[in-house]
């Protein structure tokens, strides 16, 4: 499936998941959880959970949502780009997710700036 077929696909969104989690080089980066903002966007065809109205035909973001959490806050990694593929590992693990968006925010990173963040693509691997 190229990007052209990608884009055609539907989208579930996830927004703004705050979590806490060891990140970064530095000593004190190193000693204590840092706070992380991740936006997830799924790449699915939704066409027949919209005629049947039920969660087996779909994406259980829920279940996806928790995964992602308990890795996040478990994680321990010293750049975002990690976190960030990692996230989408996680997400591209659903038989029904296509491809998957990825973008994991480190507020206050850098002085003067109110956020550094790294976003992602990745498709199933299969095509």
């Amino acid at each position: 499936m190229d990007r052209d077929d990608i884009s055609k696909l539907d989208k579930i969104v996830i927004t703004d998941l705050s979590m806490q989690c060891i990140i970064g080089f530095n000593e004190w980066e190193r000693a204590q959880k840092q706070g992380v903002v991740i936006n997830i966007v799924l790449y699915a065809d939704l066409k027949k959970p919209c005629q049947t109205d039920n969660l087996d035909d779909s994406v259980d973001y829920k279940e996806i949502k928790k995964k992602v959490i308990a890795m996040v806050e478990n994680s321990n990694f010293f750049l975002i780009e990690g976190l960030a593929g990692k996230i989408a590992e996680i997400c591209l693990g659903f038989s029904f997710i296509k491809a998957a968006q990825i973008r994991v925010d480190k507020p206050g990173a850098l002085r003067f700036a109110k956020s550094v963040g790294v976003e992602i693509f990745r498709t199933q691997p299969n095509g």
